[in-house]
């Protein structure tokens, strides 16, 4: 890599149907950064671990998802696209930056009192620790940037801090300290269209809370006709729309997949109610989740071929990930300089 470039690294885990919530909010943006940085993205089966799961269904799970992101626009011949397993390296980096790591700093991450909830005691250690192994991904590769939304920034500070102190324990210039990407363009906020308040997400039981990419054009249709609204027209002034979650959604959904601003939206629609929204909206995410969903089904029927791409993409991921953890390891006195 030379001085100065940017390198971007992001995982995203191989459970469940990805849906536009995704898409908008992280997918695409994905798929434009590959025209503006090197990019590395991998199935994280790995952090996939941290939770019960289905060993059976694993496998499925991680080609569905490398199917659903080429889908979607990821370029395997722009990007390295591979599995997190595939690339041992990981794990060996991850053991070794939690002898860096401190329990202090790992105590204070918000996302595993979230995620255990009240059965912290009977959590598993990986659930505790994945910020690390998500560390060890980022500084693998000596990524300078991340892709995260406001709920991750607290996990680039950890490797951030992981990384300094690596170096200054060491006396090396090994990791580096990765900064926040801003880049891709902007990343839509999408809500369950049951609930305005909470983001639309795949393990909400209710079918009707998100969309597919999977979800057929009247199944579509369908979700948002139902969606939950309030009885007021669409107001001129954005403002206006404070208090009314669901409102405010819809119109947001509308706008990041036309690339409207909400202003314009409401420029169009004010005055209206949502009997006439809906239709206009459906159109717009048909319009832009058919020809992903064509292409989806395509990937689905060659296995292989997707095997192939993932295969090739954790050799180019070994590849450049070996400098780095020999360094690492030779840093340690685990082998020699």
């Amino acid at each position: 890599m030379s001085e100065g470039a940017k390198r971007v690294v992001s995982g995203i885990q191989p459970t469940g149907d990805l849906h536009l919530g995704n898409l908008l909010g992280a997918i695409l943006r994905w798929v434009r950064m590959q025209d503006e940085v090197e990019c590395l993205f991998f199935l994280a089966d790995l952090h996939a671990l941290t939770v019960d799961i289905d060993p059976a269904a694993l496998r499925g799970q991680v080609r569905e998802m490398a199917a659903a992101l080429i889908a979607s626009g990821i370029d395997p011949q722009k990007s390295v696209l591979f599995t997190h397993s595939a690339v041992p390296a990981h794990s060996e980096l991850a053991w070794i930056l939690q002898c860096t790591a401190r329990v202090g700093w790992l105590n204070r991450m918000t996302q595993f009192k979230e995620k255990s909830g009240k059965s912290r005691e009977g959590a598993s250690v990986g659930l505790y620790t994945y910020p690390v192994l998500q560390a060890a991904d980022i500084l693998l590769y000596k990524a300078t940037h991340v892709p995260v939304g406001d709920d991750q920034k607290q996990h680039i500070e950890l490797a951030r801090d992981i990384a300094i102190k690596f170096n200054t324990d060491f006396d090396v210039e090994l990791f580096v300290p990765p900064e926040p990407f801003i880049g891709g363009g902007a990343a839509a906020r999408v809500m369950s269209l049951r609930d305005g308040n909470v983001k639309m997400s795949k393990s909400d039981p209710s079918e009707m809370s998100r969309i597919n990419l999977s979800d057929s054009d009247d199944m579509i249709a369908q979700k948002i006709r139902k969606a939950k609204t309030d009885p007021e027209p669409l107001p001129e002034d954005p403002e206006l729309l404070a208090g009314r979650p669901e409102a405010r959604n819809l119109l947001a959904i509308y706008a990041a997949t036309t690339g409207a601003s909400v202003e314009q939206v409401l420029a169009r629609f004010a005055g209206q109610g949502f009997g006439a929204f809906k239709p206009a909206l459906a159109d717009t995410v048909v319009e832009l989740i058919a020809p992903i969903r064509q292409r989806l089904q395509q990937l689905r029927e060659d296995g292989e071929e997707l095997d192939r791409i993932l295969a090739a993409g954790a050799e180019r991921a070994r590849a450049m990930a070996a400098p780095t953890l020999a360094q690492a390891r030779a840093a340690l006195g685990l082998t020699r300089a």
